[in-house]
C-alpha cells in the first residue's frame, strides 16, 4: 500500500514516513498541498491514503482536502488529518471538509495504525 505524507515540516515527514514504512506503506512526500497536487496530478500510481497537515504554506490541509474531494479522480483517496489542531470545531470542520479521520500531534504509532485499521488500511 502506498501513503502520501504532506506536511511542511521535513522532521515530521520523517517521522511519520518512518512509522509508516514499519506499518507496511511505501511513501511519498510533499511540503504543502500545492506540492501534494502536483503529486498527484502526475501520473504516478495513486496513494491508498493521504495523511495531511492542516498548518502549511502555499495551499494549506484543508485548502488541500477541498480540492481533492472536489476531483473525482481522487474520490476512493482516504485522507487522515494529521496536525497540532485540538479544537473540537477544527475537527468537526476537516471531517465536514472530506477527510476521514483525524490525528491530533503528537501521537504514536498505536494512534495512527488504529486509524488506518478503522479505515480497512493494513498491508497484507
Amino acid at each position: 500500500m502506498r501513503a502520501l505524507i504532506v506536511d511542511d515540516s521535513r522532521a515530521m515527514r520523517m517521522v511519520i514516513s518512518r512509522i509508516m514504512t514499519e506499518l507496511g506503506f511505501q511513501t511519498v512526500e510533499a511540503a504543502n498541498g500545492q506540492e501534494a497536487m502536483e503529486r498527484l496530478s502526475s501520473g504516478t500510481p495513486l496513494p491508498d491514503v493521504a495523511l495531511v497537515d492542516w498548518n502549511m504554506p502555499v495551499m494549506n490541509g484543508i485548502e488541500l482536502v477541498q480540492a481533492l474531494r472536489a476531483d473525482a479522480r481522487f474520490a476512493a483517496l482516504c485522507i487522515v488529518m494529521v496536525t497540532t489542531e485540538t479544537e473540537v470545531s477544527q475537527v468537526v470542520r476537516a471531517l465536514e471538509t472530506g477527510a476521514n479521520e483525524y490525528v491530533m500531534k503528537p501521537f504514536t504509532k498505536d494512534v495512527l495504525r488504529e486509524k488506518l485499521e478503522l479505515l480497512q488500511l493494513t498491508p497484507e
